[in-house]
């Protein structure tokens, strides 16, 4: 299977399609995918660390009581 005279790693095709950077913008890289560096990578998961990404919570406070009562 070798010869054939071209390189493998030139017919090598990305992985994921290029994608705007969930951070600025750009387009995406494939070392830091989906963002475009290691600063808009770090940005997010500071994002995440700190608590500024938060999934809302609604208390529904009947479902709350009914759980006490068993």
């Amino acid at each position: 299977m070798r010869g054939g005279g071209k390189k493998n790693g030139s017919n090598v095709e990305p992985l994921r399609a290029t994608r705007p950077c969930a951070e600025c913008g750009r387009p995406s890289v494939r070392e830091h995918y989906p963002f475009c560096s290691k600063r808009c990578r770090n940005v997010d998961l500071n994002r995440w660390l700190s608590g500024s990404y938060a999934i809302p919570v609604a208390d529904d406070e009947s479902k709350a009581d009914d759980s006490d009562e068993r």
